[in-house]
């Protein structure tokens, strides 16, 4: 492995070749779940210095992990235990190649941040409108990769909807330009999309050519307080028929989740936590003016007061007002991390039996691990929810995780085939889910991507083990 680790250094420099010393950085994951060991932390500057490198480790038959800003979820950008394995960090390749105005389109390099793309887009006067709670460290080819969603899917769509064109380096190392821009081009088979959400195991992201909006006029937010989860889902309906395509978000939040945040963070002065079971995040935003806004605003909660959809509810006066209510939703999985090892769940449910399948799963898992705490919270308007599951208060969340994963996994994935869910929603399969996979999806489907895997990948060195079972 000597000479390979020479080569690797003669293609992006010395200093961009990791091997000794404090490599948890690229080697842990984000929950902390595992800790892999790299043969070498490998980080190129340049699509070309990608191209080499995948040549170089294909010609001697290594494995690599392509690696953003490793907040992943589900133990999908990180190497195995076998030290035998290159990750390839992107995270210095973190140009803005192009903004085109009249195209409303930014062409980035894929260790951009997400955060920093945010803000270049609004000092350019636009909008690009991805958020999720590691905007601050997730990069673009990590959102490619697992085709992240977040909070503005309901208006935006997911990062695939987002995504125009792409630079990718294939697993045999050429470079395919499909940076064009265009809307439009119905000339084969959509190679974008068979990259995107492929978590690095068909190529290797390196740039994207992205949507951008015009900055809304106004947006305005609120935190309102519901009875139940059936009045969460009519809320919902009732704004997306007053607001139309101005419902940007719409979160809900369970009582236990915003205890949970209250008593990691005080500091976030949460509007209600202990009185009501329920709570949604609802924005909406204007192109017209404020006025317009507040006024299509105030007639949807006076609505949802009327017909008892809402208890009680706070309507943020300011912009500071509005990231505050936005930050306690954003905090809730870090105090859940700091609350200790819980049992993930990143499902997506028909909007209409979530309802049916909180109550019937919550129930089934209290039989079954009885003192359990559920945290439930998520992006009801797109029917995604984190349905996260923690320790009995006292219980030591690593054995917690090793007595009652497997069994919890299995009823929430049993119920999410009742009412025709799935086991991943925005996160991805990663090797977390990779061994659940072939119970909950179609042979069919599993077969055709074996076969894509086969076509585009036939050495199996892109991230394996990782979606599809190596």
């Amino acid at each position: 492995m000597s000479t390979l680790i020479s080569h690797l250094q003669s293609i992006v420099g010395t200093p961009h070749v990791l091997t000794e010393g404090d490599l948890s950085a690229y080697e842990q994951d984000w929950r902390r779940r595992i800790h892999g060991k790299a043969l070498a932390v490998v980080r190129p500057g340049s699509t070309e210095e990608v191209a080499q490198v995948v040549k170089a480790c294909a010609a001697a038959g290594v494995s690599i992990v392509p690696q953003g800003g490793n907040t992943g979820m589900v133990e999908g950008s990180v190497p195995d235990e076998s030290g035998q394995q290159v990750v390839l960090s992107l995270t210095r390749m973190n140009a803005v190649r192009k903004i085109d105005a009249a195209n409303l389109t930014v062409t980035v390099e894929a260790g951009v941040v997400l955060q920093s793309l945010q803000q270049i887009a609004a000092e350019a006067g636009f909008l690009y409108p991805l958020s999720l709670a590691a905007e601050g460290s997730c990069t673009i080819g990590g959102n490619l990769g697992t085709n992240a969603g977040g909070t503005a899917v309901l208006r935006y769509g997911n990062t695939r909807e987002l995504c125009l064109g792409l630079e990718v380096v294939t697993a045999q190392g050429e470079i395919w330009n499909g940076l064009s821009g265009l809307r439009k081009d119905n000339t084969g088979y959509d190679l974008r999309d068979l990259y995107i959400g492929s978590e690095g195991t068909l190529g290797v992201i390196t740039a994207a050519t992205l949507k951008l909006f015009p900055q809304p006029a106004a947006k305005l937010t609120a935190f309102a307080a519901v009875p139940s989860m059936e009045a969460a889902v009519e809320l919902l309906g009732l704004a997306q028929r007053e607001l139309s395509a101005g419902l940007t978000g719409f979160e809900v939040m369970n009582q236990f989740s915003l205890q949970l945040t209250d008593q990691h963070f005080p500091n976030l002065r949460i509007p209600f936590t202990a009185d009501h079971p329920w709570c949604v995040l609802l924005e909406n935003s204007d192109n017209e003016s404020e006025a317009h806004a507040r006024e299509r605003f105030d007639h949807v909660m006076e609505l949802a007061l009327e017909q008892g959809l809402v208890l009680d509810a706070v309507i943020a006066e300011s912009v500071a007002q509005s990231k505050n209510l936005w930050h306690i939703r954003e905090s809730i999985p870090l105090a859940q991390a700091q609350e200790g090892l819980n049992i993930k769940h990143d499902i997506s449910i028909p909007v209409s039996n979530i309802p049916r399948f909180v109550a019937e799963t919550d129930a089934l898992i209290a039989a079954a691990t009885p003192g359990v705490r559920m945290v439930d919270f998520g992006h009801l308007g797109d029917g995604n929810l984190h349905y996260n599951v923690q320790a009995p208060l006292g219980d030591d969340g690593e054995a917690f995780l090793k007595r009652e994963e497997k069994r919890i996994n299995t009823i929430v994935y049993e119920q999410l085939m009742k009412h025709g869910g799935s086991i991943s929603a925005e996160h991805g399969v990663g090797s977390l889910k990779v061994h659940s996979l072939p119970k909950y999806k179609s042979p069919v489907a599993l077969q055709l991507m074996r076969q894509i895997k086969q076509a585009l990948d036939p050495q199996g060195i892109m991230n394996p083990g990782r979606v599809l079972e190596a």
